[in-house]
């Protein structure tokens, strides 16, 4: 099957992000102006750069009470900060509760009876008892192609990284089995990790 994304793909569904998997998840936290906590996924995430370390996620689709974009952008605009949190898979519940469309006055962490805990080194929340979190600064907002896709992009000056989730020194994801989005409304886990060697190593 060949299609022209213009033209439409002709299936029930879009295969669009079905084809771009595993995805891990950006769980946002971040503080509007007026003090209000949000959370929410993202699944266009990623990190772009080790020194220094700099993520990545894209904010796409707007909601009746924002002028522009999610309530997620609208808080990073105001404040310039966010916290990327990672999804556990014991978390899946109220990571999907997280996903409903609250009113921009609604707290995400308290909907999905969640504790929110200050960060370290920015004025923003982050989620306690998440296998870790990274602290962001905000370097630039990119308009992409269409209505109301964001590229945001963060240096990261804060990490924490849960200590049961510490094996021998090594950040251990089978101790969480973090969470990736698949395609359509699928989710998988990550329960095992293989090593490879490079050629030139």
């Amino acid at each position: 099957m060949f299609y022209r994304p213009a033209d439409g793909h002709g299936l029930p569904h879009n295969p669009f992000n079905a084809l771009i998997t595993p995805r891990p998840i950006a769980w946002v936290s971040t503080r509007s102006a007026q003090g209000v906590n949000n959370l929410a996924p993202y699944s266009f995430f990623n990190g772009t750069a080790y020194v220094p370390p700099q993520v990545m996620f894209a904010s796409t689709g707007t909601k009746p009470d924002q002028p522009e974009g999610k309530d997620s952008l609208a808080n990073i605009r105001e404040t310039g900060v966010f916290c990327v949190n990672v999804v556990a898979e014991d978390m899946r519940d109220a990571m999907n509760i997280s996903t409903t469309t609250f009113d921009k006055d609604v707290d995400e962490f308290e909907r999905a009876g969640l504790t929110a805990v200050d960060c370290e080194t920015i004025p923003c929340p982050r989620l306690q008892g998440a296998p870790a979190s990274m602290e962001c600064r905000l370097t630039q907002i990119v308009p992409q192609l269409g209505e109301n896709n964001f590229l945001v992009m963060a240096e990261v000056i804060g990490i924490h990284m849960r200590d049961d989730c510490l094996v021998d020194g090594v950040f251990d994801v089978t101790t969480f089995r973090p969470l990736a989005r698949l395609g359509y409304r699928d989710y998988s886990v990550v329960d095992n990790t293989f090593a490879l060697a490079r050629p030139d190593d």
